[in-house]
């Protein structure tokens, strides 16, 4: 598909930040700075935005920079360029992640086409219909993941499903017994509309003291003061398309290509139509997560578990102002 025309450069730069400040993120933290540069954009973390109860090591900030880090490169292969990325190009500034600039102009760059998905996408933890995903789809999406350098494994054994549930039925009921863990959720959670980051109480099942769920796999129990919006139950469970995203190392690099890959599959799966939630907690909880590795048989490291399937529309993710996370871009240049 030939390009009309091709913007300029700080037009295009200007607008990838914006596409990558939509990206999905760990209790929509949105832990990221964007810089402008005259030929490049470069990729901070805001570790200040880190949740220290979750995520010590900063692995799920680094998967959310990650997915920033993809859709910067989407929205510059939108716009009919090569998007050359360089993964901390300065050992001394651990908190630069990334400098993406454009390569050679060309008619047509495969994921160019996911751009319109990075405003669909959404994390959905509302009831999934029955209907299986196709096969063809799931290939599709391992090889989207293979694409970024990650693999992504469907889980579809019987006995490994059922391991997966009891995992993280555990996973849930030990986070949800420290106290420092569900004031940290607490947090992050919020019914007001004007805040611009954490989970909206619209988005989230209800967890009031009357509820009662019978979730096979737990969706994160956000809602600890019995505010959610939707039912008490997602009829989240070891039926349902459960594909488990893993890596080959464990470090900061490798969360950060993680972040890219999950979000490959995510704007791929979002343009077919289906939707997707993490189911997180048993790789959060250390025992859980090396009991999941040996019942996997796996020599890679558990990243991400998504459920996907088909759902209603889930509400759309506030973000902060452009200009609390975008900087060196002209006003007239940020959409």
């Amino acid at each position: 598909m030939p390009v009309a025309a091709t913007p300029s450069v700080a037009t295009t730069l200007s607008r990838a930040a914006t596409r990558a400040a939509l990206a999905p993120s760990v209790h929509n933290t949105q832990p990221w700075h964007f810089v402008v540069r005259h030929n490049y954009i470069e990729i901070w973390s805001d570790t200040s935005r880190q949740l220290k109860v979750l995520d010590p090591r900063a692995r799920q900030l680094m998967i959310s920079c990650g997915c920033a880090v993809f859709n910067a490169c989407v929205a510059i292969a939108a716009a009919g360029f090569e998007p050359m990325v360089a993964r901390f190009p300065d050992p001394l500034i651990p908190e630069l992640l990334a400098r993406i600039s454009l390569g050679d102009a060309r008619d047509w760059v495969p994921i160019g086409a996911l751009d319109p998905a990075i405003d669909d996408r959404r994390t959905n933890r509302r009831a999934f219909a029955d209907e299986p995903v196709p096969a063809s789809v799931i290939y599709d999406l391992v090889e989207a993941a293979r694409s970024e350098f990650a693999q992504l494994i469907p889980i579809t054994a019987p006995q490994l499903r059922t391991a997966v549930a009891q995992l993280s039925r555990h996973a849930d009921q030990v986070q949800a017994a420290d106290p420092a863990y569900l004031a940290e959720l607490l947090d992050w959670t919020t019914d007001d509309p004007r805040r611009n980051d954490g989970v909206q109480a619209a988005s989230v099942p209800y967890a009031g003291p009357m509820s009662v769920a019978h979730d096979g796999i737990p969706i994160r129990a956000f809602d600890v003061r019995g505010m959610g919006w939707l039912p008490s139950s997602s009829h989240s469970d070891a039926d349902q398309c459960l594909l488990l995203l893993a890596a080959a190392d464990d470090g900061p690099e490798s969360w950060l290509r993680t972040g890219e890959a999950l979000e490959h599959v995510w704007l791929e799966l979002t343009r077919r139509g289906y939707a997707a939630s993490p189911l997180n907690q048993l790789i959060e909880v250390p025992h859980t997560h090396e009991q999941l590795r040996a019942t996997l048989q796996l020599d890679l490291h558990p990243q991400i578990l998504l459920r996907v399937g088909l759902a209603p529309n889930a509400v759309r993710t506030p973000r902060r102002p452009w200009g609390d996370v975008i900087s060196g871009a002209a006003a007239s240049d940020v959409e």
